[in-house]
C-alpha cells in the first residue's frame, strides 16, 4: 500500500534539501538551524541553534545566506523568518 505524501511534506523535504548545502558552514562556526514550521501562506520558520542563536551576523546569514538558498530551490516560500529572533 503507497503512503500519499502531501505537498506540505514534499516541500520541506526540498527545503530540507537546499539547507544542506548551507548546515556544514553553519556547523564551522559552532551553529545549525531547525525548521520549525511552513505556514500556510508559505512562510518557513526556523529556529537557530547553538551558536547561531546569539551571533551577530545572524540577520545577515538568513538574508544572504537561508533565504536566498531556500526561495532560489523553492520560489513559492515568500519569506524564512526565525522564530528566537535575530541578534
Amino acid at each position: 500500500m503507497e503512503i500519499m505524501i502531501s505537498n506540505k511534506e514534499k516541500l520541506l523535504e526540498r527545503i530540507e534539501q537546499a539547507l544542506s548545502s548551507i548546515r556544514p558552514h553553519l556547523a564551522l562556526d559552532g551553529g545549525n538551524i531547525e525548521v520549525v514550521e511552513l505556514t500556510d501562506d508559505m512562510i518557513v520558520k526556523i529556529k537557530w541553534i547553538g551558536n547561531c542563536e546569539t551571533c551577530s551576523m545572524s540577520a545577515m546569514t538568513m538574508k544572504s545566506g537561508i533565504e536566498f538558498t531556500i526561495k532560489s530551490a523553492i520560489p513559492e516560500i515568500v519569506a524564512v523568518e526565525a522564530v528566537n529572533g535575530e541578534k
